[in-house]
């Protein structure tokens, strides 16, 4: 199994919004393929004070690897991934990919 988690830095109060109206959509992409589940999402609490730049975050499971890639060539997802590099700040630079093989 995959989890796949993504950690973001909102730009401001617009990107915060921007980011969860990208929720929704990444949870129908999950309900829609085989082998993906668990979609969860929320604000990073960051507890050990380790990653405070990244206020909101992510997660979805994968049975393997040609799940994955099968979310991550779905339009919709393309479309919300977008949505996420114009809300965080410096784009790209403001999300972080953790993706754990367990």
């Amino acid at each position: 199994m995959l989890i796949h988690t993504v950690l973001m830095d909102p730009d401001g109060d617009a990107g915060a919004a921007q980011i969860k109206a990208a929720m929704p959509i990444l949870q129908q992409v999950c309900d829609a393929l085989p082998g993906a589940s668990g979609f969860a999402h929320g604000p990073n609490l960051d507890f050990e004070g380790k990653s405070a730049r990244y206020t909101y975050g992510f997660q979805v499971c994968f049975t393997d690897r040609d799940a994955h890639l099968c979310y991550e060539a779905h339009p919709d997802h393309i479309r919300a991934g977008g949505m996420l590099v114009a809300a965080c700040t410096g784009g790209h630079d403001g999300i972080f990919v953790v993706d754990l093989s367990v």
